[in-house]
């Protein structure tokens, strides 16, 4: 499930600065030319530092929404 998030500052629902700390595993497959692709990758750990609203700057007012908020706020404004 993907995080959603809403600005109760201006009502932005889309545009967010996030700062996080993930830990993750992947498989690392290197062609015989060198170049890397990485496959399967896994969060093992995720930490959201913090999330500031890319329209007002605002950080103390965003707030976690659930997929059925964020459809219905987006139905009011169409």
């Amino acid at each position: 499930m993907t995080t959603r998030y809403r600005c109760t500052a201006c009502g932005n629902l889309t545009r967010f600065d996030v700062t996080s700390t993930r830990r993750t595993r992947a498989f690392h497959h290197y062609s015989v030319g060198g170049e890397l692709t990485i496959e399967d990758p896994e969060v093992l750990f995720e930490d959201v530092e913090s999330v500031e609203c890319r329209w007002c700057g605002s950080a103390a007012n965003v707030v976690e929404i659930s997929a059925s908020e964020a459809s219905a706020a987006v139905a009011d404004e169409g």
